[in-house]
């Protein structure tokens, strides 16, 4: 689920009812900004989802972030 935050975007991801991981800046960037558009933080939400799902790691590379073609 994305969320509007203050500077742009942000995402969240619930199980039971209960956010277990909200996002509000671009993971791996140094200067903390949040997503651009809904859009970038949906993509990453989803792949952090799927990474859950398949008992991976949620944690996002800056290799990611450039697949995603998310913009920072």
């Amino acid at each position: 689920m994305t969320m509007e935050t203050a500077t742009g975007w942000g995402y969240t991801i619930r199980q039971n009812d209960k956010i277990i991981i909200k996002q509000t800046i671009i993971p791996t960037v140094e200067s903390n900004p949040s997503f651009q558009s809904e859009e970038d933080a949906m993509k990453v939400g989803q792949l952090v989802l799927e990474k859950l799902k398949n008992d991976k790691s949620p944690t996002v590379t800056k290799n990611d972030l450039n697949l995603l073609s998310i913009k920072i």
